[in-house]
């Protein structure tokens, strides 16, 4: 039942966020241009606000599984080396995180509460590193990157 209603947040998350990527056009003094309402959706994916959602294991940290450490301190090797200078260098550093994202979802094995908290940490990251691969400017990818930076050092406040 869990991943059911797991699967249908997960849609839900997606469609909502193509819906807010509508492009709205707008003329004003006969110029015609184009807002983008990426800068709502990069603001609401930084606000980190997952952190209010996960819990701990009665205040200590979550037993994960050996592959899910490695895919995540694969995310941290895949941030610190990853140089972040143009729009292009973002977009490989958003390849190379969704990669790493891939190789936790294949190799979880984790079950239980322990499980349901680790998806409060991931959706959000996920949803991040789209975006992250979306950005039109280098503003937005590096807000973009410090929320991701957020999300995968909080990582270990929960998860062993």
């Amino acid at each position: 039942m869990k991943h059911v209603i797991l699967a249908i947040s997960l849609l839900a998350f997606v469609s909502c966020k193509d819906r807010n990527n509508k492009e709205k056009t707008i003329e004003k003094d006969g110029i015609e241009t184009t807002e983008i309402h990426q800068k709502e959706e990069i603001k609401n994916l930084s606000d980190n606000s997952w952190i209010k959602e996960i819990k701990t294991n009665n205040g200590s940290k979550w037993k994960a599984n050996t592959a899910t450490n490695d895919g995540v301190q694969q995310m941290e090797k895949s941030i610190e080396t990853q140089t972040t200078n143009t729009l292009e260098d973002y977009y490989a550093l958003a390849k190379q995180l969704s990669d790493d994202k891939d190789f936790v979802l294949k190799n979880c094995t984790m079950k239980g509460a322990s499980h349901d908290n680790l998806h409060v940490w991931l959706l959000p990251l996920m949803g991040k590193i789209e975006a992250l691969s979306e950005a039109k400017t280098l503003e937005d990818a590096s807000k973009l990157k410090q929320s991701i930076v957020k999300n995968v050092n909080e990582y270990t406040n929960y998860f062993e």
